[in-house]
Formats: structure tokens, C-alpha cells, sequence
């Protein structure tokens, strides 16, 4: 069974109005295919230095924002250790080890140095195939 990993580009409230400017988060890579437990890594860039400052989420549809990592690669309590982040600076990465199928959903990084701005990328399971009745 094959799981369709699409990372959708977006942003979301980028305005943190400071007087050096606003920090821009971009995600990547666009799309991965992965299987059932493959290693996922999601890329988190910052337009500037946020030191360690960083967060990662996961919200589900019609479910509130889960909180995975904190400080770069500090893993909140009650997340399984499949899901670990790492970086500092302007590079960051959220790396999903044995990926299940419950981990679909939309995954947001957010930097918390200059007011808050945040963006996110897709985690999609394609639709179950249609088993043939012999």
C-alpha cells in the first residue's frame, strides 16, 4: 500500500512587524512517494536567523493544531519518537521515521524570534483502491 506524501507550498500570517523586517518561512520539497514505514523528511526555511526558535505542528481536519517540537528539536510530551526536528539558524527539518498512515495531515513550521509567522506543507493518503471480488 503506497501513501501520496504532497507538500503543498503556502503561507500563512507571514507579517511580523519588526524593525529589521519580516521573517519568511518556506517549505519544500513539493512531493515525495513514500510507503508505509519510510523515513519522511519536511524542510522548514527561515529568511533569517531565528536561532532555535522554531515549532512544529500537525493539524488534522476539524481538529485543533498538535504541537510536535519546540525549540527546534525539542519533542512535546506524548508525541512518539518516530517524529524528531533538528536545525538551528535558518535551516530546520522535521524528520518522520517509520511514517503511519495517521500521520497525514497538514504539517506547519512556525518561528517565534520576531512576533510569529508560520507556514505548512500536505501530508496526503491517496484514496484506498477498490479490491476486485472474484
Amino acid at each position: 500500500m503506497m501513501m501520496v506524501l504532497i507538500l503543498l507550498l503556502g503561507t500563512l500570517g507571514l507579517l511580523a512587524h519588526q524593525s529589521f523586517g519580516e521573517i519568511v518561512l518556506t517549505q519544500s520539497p513539493g512531493s515525495q512517494t513514500v510507503s508505509p514505514g519510510d523515513t519522511v523528511t519536511l524542510s522548514c526555511t527561515t529568511s533569517q536567523s531565528v536561532y532555535s526558535n522554531l515549532a512544529w505542528y500537525l493539524q488534522k481536519p476539524e481538529e485543533a493544531p498538535k504541537l510536535l517540537i519546540y525549540a527546534a528539536t525539542s519533542r512535546q510530551s506524548g508525541i512518539p519518537d518516530r517524529f524528531s526536528g533538528s536545525g538551528s539558524g535558518t535551516q530546520f527539518s522535521l524528520k518522520i521515521s517509520g511514517v503511519q498512515s495517521e500521520d497525514a495531515g497538514d504539517y506547519y513550521c512556525q518561528q517565534g524570534y520576531s512576533g510569529y509567522t508560520q507556514c505548512y506543507s500536505t501530508v496526503q493518503k491517496p484514496p484506498s483502491a477498490v479490491e476486485e471480488v472474484l
